[in-house]
């Protein structure tokens, strides 16, 4: 959420940034946010003068009877008072809700080095490692050589559960332990607590952390509760702290969230993001991060870096990218996407994306922290994907994919497999 004080101290900035954005239809949320506020406070400042008219009436019937003079003239005024300040109160009760359901559209302040663009074609190149890499034979679909390999099955997990769905098994289902494990160990090498979440979370938990059409169009409402599937463990994790104020000395607290993650992914996909590209369960190793404003900036680099360093020693082929004003979302003011090579589609697609929300998601769930001599302030937040096994799976069949039909274990991933280097079809 955004500091109220800061739109009314600037509201043009607020604006500027709507228009960065390409969203000029939110900019009359500006005008309605501070004729709400407006109202809110005035609502507040006549209730507490009502209140007062009663505390000094109050003393004065006292006084009056204590002398014994009749008090008739202002108990009448006295018994106006109790339904007016009702009313008021219902009043005020229902600007703050309308006050706080306006801020909650607003988006996170972009930051000034986030370039400008409209969609993830403007996304402005930061770094690429290894040559992309094309095979001179025909690749199989990366589903159909998952089946053939005996590592996964699709139709029986349609069968069961419905599309979006997967089993897999074998050595397959192993790699994608390995990539989770070996994950897990880069993370504790660079200081990160490991921590397996819930996997719900209440409604107002999810309103702090995420945009508020995701409800809508990513999230499954678990029925006859107020509960949702995660997607994705930042969430929880983002909101572990809530109501809380932290030691500035503890900041930054580093975590390493694991959980399968639940998504609805709207829409139809090509025949390239079916299979273990879009789907409505998937595991993930997640980077999360709170920590005092001034560390944000290079700790975001420090969570891109692990995310590349996580293909590198894959060998995967990737891209990362300075995501642009029209594409980075609501709740981030700065994101990098890191994206892994398709031989089969010959493009790169999206593996990683790593985020600083600055103060946007702590404001929503009251996360502080207090600073020896300075006073309380709200936490910054980040968050980075390290690893989303389906997605990554996918890349690995299509890159190591071999002529005779066969899949070759990444090098760093054989210690986690029991030295196996390659799969074979049975």
């Amino acid at each position: 959420m955004i500091d109220l004080n800061d739109l009314r101290a600037n509201p043009e900035k607020f604006r500027a940034d709507f228009e960065k954005r390409g969203m000029p239809q939110k900019n009359p949320l500006v005008d309605l946010v501070l004729k709400l506020d407006l109202q809110h406070r005035e609502c507040i400042s006549a209730l507490q003068d009502l209140r007062r008219q009663k505390n000094d009436l109050s003393s004065q019937i006292e006084a009056l009877k204590k002398q014994k003079k009749p008090a008739d003239s202002v108990l009448s005024k006295a018994k106006q008072l109790p339904g007016k300040i009702k009313g008021l109160e219902e009043k005020q009760k229902k600007l703050a809700e309308e006050l706080q359901v306006s801020l909650l559209k607003f988006p996170n302040l972009l930051d000034g080095s986030v370039p400008g663009g409209k969609s993830d074609a403007d996304n402005v190149l930061v770094r690429s490692f290894l040559l992309p890499r094309q095979p001179v034979f025909e690749l199989m679909h990366h589903g159909e050589f998952a089946v053939k390999l005996g590592g996964a099955d699709f139709e029986r997990a349609v069968k069961v559960s419905g599309s979006g769905f997967y089993f897999l098994k074998n050595d397959l289902a192993r790699m994608e332990l390995a990539l989770q494990q070996f994950g897990i160990s880069l993370l504790l090498e660079k200081g990160f607590s490991l921590v397996s979440v819930p996997l719900m979370l209440k409604r107002k938990y999810y309103e702090g952390v995420t945009d508020l059409a995701d409800f809508e169009n990513v999230m499954y409402k678990v029925d006859g509760g107020d509960l949702y599937l995660i997607a994705t463990s930042e969430h929880p994790m983002a909101a572990m702290y809530s109501g809380e104020i932290l030691s500035g000395e503890d900041l930054p607290i580093k975590l390493c969230g694991i959980s399968a993650c639940f998504r609805r992914e709207v829409g139809k996909h090509g025949l390239d993001e079916r299979g273990l590209f879009r789907v409505h369960q998937f595991n993930k190793v997640e980077q999360f991060v709170f920590c005092r404003p001034d560390q944000s900036d290079k700790l975001l680099e420090e969570l891109v870096s692990n995310a590349e360093n996580f293909l590198k020693k894959l060998e995967i082929p990737f891209q990362t990218t300075n995501v642009c004003t029209g594409d980075i979302g609501a709740v981030a003011a700065k994101k990098y996407d890191v994206n892994g090579w398709s031989p089969r589609e010959k493009k790169f697609i999206e593996l990683m994306s790593i985020s600083n929300c600055t103060s946007y998601q702590s404001r929503r769930l009251g996360v502080k922290y207090r600073q020896k001599g300075l006073d309380k302030d709200y936490v910054h937040t980040l968050n980075g994907t390290l690893v989303a096994t389906a997605r990554l799976l996918r890349i690995i069949l299509e890159n190591n994919q071999t002529k005779d039909g066969r899949l070759e274990i990444p090098k760093v991933l054989r210690p986690f497999m029991g030295g196996k280097k390659e799969i074979k079809a049975p």
